[in-house]
């Protein structure tokens, strides 16, 4: 049921200047700036042969990572994203065993156009943890 990692996302004020570091350093390859109004953030991913690098930022006072990026004014890693097969199949057997599905369960376009669901961290050891639609 669980896929690749697809990527780690670190919560910033700062989206383009933090993933300008993985350019500078590494060079990582580094995508737009995209908006996301619908999870109130703006994202850039920073590509690694192995997965990705997601820059989340606040996208306004009312975004859910806002008062994360208050408390950790430096970034700090925010969540993990898992490729699942079926998303639908996967959360209906998260559930079954368990695990809390945040928001009202049903999936949300993510970042690159797919379904993701995020999963509450008391139930995957202290890491929020997406899933994608692969």
């Amino acid at each position: 049921m669980l896929g690749r990692l697809n990527h780690v996302a670190i919560a910033v004020a700062d989206a383009e200047k933090a993933a300008k570091i993985y350019r500078t350093a590494f060079g990582a390859e580094i995508s737009a700036t995209v908006p996301l109004p619908e999870h109130g953030v703006i994202t850039v991913f920073a590509t690694l042969p192995n997965t990705k690098i997601e820059f989340i930022q606040p996208l306004g006072a009312d975004s859910p990572i806002a008062k994360f990026v208050e408390r950790n004014p430096d970034g700090g890693i925010h969540h993990i994203c898992y490729e699942v097969p079926d998303i639908i199949a996967a959360r209906d057997n998260l559930i079954k065993e368990g695990a809390r599905v945040l928001g009202d369960g049903q999936p949300k376009i993510g970042a690159h156009g797919k379904p993701v669901l995020f999963l509450h961290p008391k139930d995957f050891s202290g890491a929020l943890v997406e899933i994608e639609q692969s």
